[in-house]
């Protein structure tokens, strides 16, 4: 009795790159400088390989988008006594280990500025000019009593969490 043996039919295994996401979401919560500064460095790192990017300011990391010379904000004392307690503006941004009173930042904007490394608000209008979109979260106005006017230029239009997470499906998402 002879054993026939059977052969396996050729299996061609293929080899399929994984598609790298085409967008960035990041989701900037805070409002320590240090943490808006790498937000931005990240955003316009990733305008730069050519990818769609957007930012989603909420609460405290709302403020980079309020402009400068906005002293106060809101329409209630509870929201004019948080403007005024956290200030709006890049140029207001606190570090969130080792201010020293203003001492660590300025420490921080020097060392950049001798390594020739941008700063936040030369980050943030890089973002702009490469086409970062700069989206504010619509509750975090409404709590805190920002209007459109006390934004900068180029924000676009307000939005809620929802909106948000339809824009991070598939995309890559960082929580900053």
């Amino acid at each position: 009795m002879s054993v026939a043996t059977l052969e396996k039919p050729a299996v061609e295994e293929a080899t399929v790159e994984p598609k790298a996401a085409e967008r960035v979401v990041i989701i900037s919560c805070s409002g320590d400088l240090e943490k808006v500064w790498a937000a931005y460095i990240i955003a316009t790192t990733g305008a730069a390989m050519g990818k769609d990017v957007m930012i989603f300011h909420t609460f405290w990391g709302f403020m980079p988008l309020v402009r400068d010379e906005v002293a106060t904000f809101g329409q209630n004392w509870m929201q004019k006594m948080l403007s005024r307690m956290n200030r709006g503006g890049i140029s207001h941004l606190k570090l969130g280990k080792l201010n020293f009173g203003g001492a660590g930042k300025a420490m921080m904007m020097h060392l950049a500025k001798e390594h020739r490394d941008a700063s936040p608000r030369e980050l943030q209008d890089m973002a702009r000019d490469l086409g970062v979109r700069l989206v504010p979260c619509q509750m975090s106005m409404d709590l805190m009593g920002i209007t459109r006017d006390d934004l900068i230029e180029g924000v676009e239009e307000p939005v809620g969490a929802a909106s948000m997470l339809a824009e991070a499906q598939g995309a890559i998402t960082l929580f900053i």
